[in-house]
């Protein structure tokens, strides 16, 4: 939902990027039968999701990688250690591009992501935290979905606020 949620607000800022879902799933998995209902009503289409399991690849190249939870986070960083300074929770990130405010548009978004790593030590990604894992709804009912969806939209409308001014160099 992130990834559709992100990319969509990114279009509309006009922001052309490259916006990817992996995660520790099996590949090839479609998106949850709710997952599409949720987003469908909020008019984006998960009907084409497929499920990517992380490499390493995919980390190396990224700008910024956002995982919903600290064991993303970390799964990533076993996985690629030269990803840990732009490799965040959405909630982290949200929070932390607060206390550093509004990237300017003339500020590269690696600046920025620096400024927003500033203090951080690895082993705060162990273990579970409300204050940077967003809950997954898997297997949940439909309400679920839907305050997750409702959270997400509001972490990606705070995130691209902070971080991707109109004009912005990226």
């Amino acid at each position: 939902m992130a990834e559709a949620l992100l990319r969509d607000r990114l279009e509309s800022r006009g922001f052309a990027a490259h916006v990817h879902s992996a995660g520790l799933l099996t590949s090839g998995r479609p998106a949850s039968e709710h997952g599409v209902t949720v987003l469908r009503e909020r008019g984006l289409d998960l009907g084409g999701h497929r499920s990517r399991t992380m490499e390493t690849e995919m980390l190396r190249d990224a700008d910024v990688v956002i995982g919903m939870a600290r064991e993303h986070v970390r799964e990533a960083v076993v996985l690629h250690p030269p990803v840990w300074p732009r490799a965040f929770t959405l909630k982290e990130l949200v929070r932390r591009g607060a206390e550093v405010g509004f990237r300017p548009h003339d500020q590269p978004l690696a600046e920025w992501l620096a400024k927003c790593h500033v203090g951080r030590v690895q082993r705060d990604l162990l273990g579970d935290s409300g204050a940077d894992d967003v809950a997954d709804p898997i297997g949940s009912p439909l309400h679920a979905y839907e305050r997750t969806a409702t959270e997400l939209h509001d972490l990606v409308d705070r995130l691209v606020d902070l971080a991707f001014p109109p004009g912005a160099i990226t």
